[in-house]
């Protein structure tokens, strides 16, 4: 698997090689051992920029996912699962309402991201949205099993 950081923010320390480590820990489970995600870590203003961009939304949001082939394994790389975008600042606010470190926010952020570059979709139905937050829930109690997501948060 390859895993490609880029810290393009600097409103928070970000440990790379640590988060990479996790995102292993996020991926092997999914069975992605062969593919390759790229993730972006940016400020409010670039998020509220792509936001917009991408969807018509003058805001900045926590993340944003590009899935590279849509789910269809015949793209021109169907290694590539896509970009995941996380707005540190946003994180990190929001780290505080979830009562979480910024670390385990940025983690389930990226679960979060990387799930909808799998093909998962909380917007497309109540049971979709179900199947989002188990999976995302497993998924950050393995790496966290000693920390409960609180009420607040909606993953």
């Amino acid at each position: 698997m390859q895993i490609d950081i880029c810290d393009d923010q600097t409103e928070c320390a970000i440990d790379c090689d640590k988060l990479e480590g996790e995102i292993r820990n996020i991926l092997i489970p999914l069975e992605c051992l062969e593919k390759e995600v790229s993730i972006l870590l940016v400020d409010d203003e670039r998020m509220r920029e792509l936001n917009k961009q991408y969807r018509d939304l003058d805001q900045t949001t926590d993340v944003l996912s590009f899935p590279q082939n849509d789910g269809e394994e015949e793209g021109l790389s169907p290694h590539l699962l896509g970009d995941v975008v996380i707005s540190t600042a946003t994180a990190r606010r929001q780290s505080t309402e979830h009562g979480l470190s910024l670390e385990e926010e940025l983690v389930l952020l990226l679960i979060h991201g990387i799930l909808h570059l799998l093909g998962y979709d909380h917007e497309r139905s109540e049971r979709e949205a179900r199947l989002m937050k188990e999976k995302t829930r497993d998924l950050f109690h393995r790496i966290f099993p000693n920390k409960e997501l609180a009420d607040s948060c909606e993953f």
